[in-house]
């Protein structure tokens, strides 16, 4: 049950994290190439918005980028998305086995259609469109 005094995270916001290990190439990225605004920042991280979430771009000394999507985006237009951010600089992944059009598009067996690409620190982002 949940009360005022009990509430549940299904109320609350979601913040998400990225991982940086430079704040001035990570925020040209996703101020500038994304067009994120910046919210604010600190010597701990970049605080970004996009669709109501916030997403902290946090400072690390090093790691490892995984090799799965940690960050994506729902978008009407997979493939209008997919043009504006490529005349902007961003590079779609493209990926072994995988049938992917001429903007990198990947159609899911749901319908979903899906493009993929890195932020400078090799973070793998998402854009798709639901079917």
């Amino acid at each position: 049950m949940t009360t005022a005094a009990n509430p549940t995270l299904r109320e609350a916001q979601v913040v998400a994290f990225v991982p940086t290990i430079d704040f001035k190439l990570s925020r040209d990225f996703y101020e500038n190439t994304l067009g994120l605004p910046l919210l604010g920042s600190d010597d701990f991280a970049l605080l970004f918005e996009a669709g109501g979430t916030r997403i902290r771009v946090a400072k690390v000394e090093n790691f490892f980028p995984a090799p799965f999507t940690i960050l994506g985006w729902r978008v009407p237009n997979v493939k209008e998305t997919v043009s504006l951010l490529a005349k902007r600089g961003v590079v779609f992944e493209r990926f072994p086995g995988m049938t992917q059009d001429e903007f990198g598009v990947w159609i899911a067996p749901s319908g979903a259609q899906v493009a993929w690409f890195k932020d400078p620190d090799g973070n793998v982002l998402s854009v798709v469109q639901q079917a």
